[in-house]
């Protein structure tokens, strides 16, 4: 359990930096003059993409979706979960997934409730999927059992991408996991 609380504590910690694209602060433009942001920009768009279209086109050049604008390039059951964040943030701040209004939209209480949310998923599938595996692989063994938990839930990589990036691999991880 204290693994557990400390590397909750580690993730949160991650999420007070800047994270790639914040504020469009690189200045990334499309020819067209469209600032393209970063990582959260992405991450909300999908959401707003997957809450305001019908499924059939998430990933087709529609008048309501621009693919060259942060097109959804992860795989289906990916786009259901952009859905369901989208439905929460839709819940608690409208404008932050409204259709065609909502680019470049950046206050500190949506990203706080996307990285919310990712620690959300985080707990539900990636540290349940990663108890339940080391309790069915490490059944003999407590020490073996806590080096794979220490290195599963303190992974570097896995941290800065998914807290420090808005990202859900965790989510494949964990599901692998169970």
């Amino acid at each position: 359990l204290a693994l557990a609380v400390l590397s909750v504590v580690i993730r949160s910690l991650v999420s007070f930096f800047p994270y790639s694209g914040q504020g469009n602060i690189d200045g990334r433009v499309r020819e067209d003059g469209t600032k393209m942001y970063g990582d959260y920009e992405a991450q909300r768009h999908w959401m707003e993409i997957t809450l305001h279209l019908p499924a059939q086109d998430w990933y087709r050049e529609t008048k309501d979706n621009d693919l060259m604008y942060w097109g959804l390039d992860y795989p289906p059951l990916t786009a259901w979960h952009s859905k369901l964040c989208g439905m929460v943030m839709h819940l608690f701040d409208p404008p932050s997934v409204e259709l065609h209004k909502s680019r470049g939209y950046e206050t500190a209480s949506s990203k706080m409730r996307m990285r919310m949310i990712v620690m959300l998923f985080d707990l539900l599938v990636f540290y349940t999927g990663v108890f339940s595996a080391t309790r069915t692989l490490y059944k003999q063994s407590v020490s073996a059992k806590k080096v794979c938990m220490l290195l599963c839930l303190f992974s570097p990589g896995l941290i800065l991408i998914d807290h420090g990036h808005f990202q859900f691999n965790s989510i494949c991880l964990g599901l692998t996991a169970w």
